[in-house]
């Protein structure tokens, strides 16, 4: 009885070809870290500049002042995954709320605000969840809306508002 041994081959002067490096989820994107915050800091949130662009736009039509308002985020239990998404304007922050101030400078097209910069509002228990997370606006033909882009987020489901950490 003979024995065969079957192992793959390469073209000659080719070289195997090398494992697939995982995809940036921030490609292509531009990120906005926070004042006084480094890029990518585990101990802050981040926006995208299509992001900004929505939050002034928002802002602006609700009528929310920059100087005082802002955008609030946070995690309440329910949805599908067991955590779901909260975002929604506030008027001014909590005391022990953590605030994030973006765009001091930025302009975005179609700008109502010339660029002042807005506030983000993240009460602390809510933080445990996010800290990391980039928010961003998706514009697509099926899709318009807000993206939390979270690695603390071990599970999602299909529609993206809900999560399990």
């Amino acid at each position: 009885m003979s024995m065969v041994s079957i192992q793959p081959t390469t073209p000659q002067g080719a070289s195997a070809a090398a494992p697939e490096q995982p995809k940036d989820p921030f490609a292509g994107m531009t990120l906005l870290s926070a004042e006084g915050q480094a890029p990518r800091a585990k101990a802050a949130v981040e926006i995208t500049k299509n992001a900004l662009k929505r939050i002034r736009m928002a802002m602006a039509k609700e009528g929310v002042s920059p100087e005082q308002g802002g955008l609030r985020l946070g995690v309440m239990g329910g949805g599908c995954s067991g955590l779901s998404y909260s975002i929604r304007f506030d008027s001014q922050p909590r005391e022990r709320d953590r605030v994030f101030v973006f765009g001091e400078g930025v302009e975005t097209p179609g700008d109502p605000t010339d660029g002042k910069p807005v506030r983000v509002f993240v009460d602390p228990k809510s933080f445990l969840y996010l800290a990391g997370m980039v928010l961003d606006f998706e514009e697509t033909l099926m899709r318009q809306g807000f993206n939390f882009i979270n690695p603390n987020s071990t599970k999602s489901c299909g529609c993206g508002s809900s999560f399990t950490a």
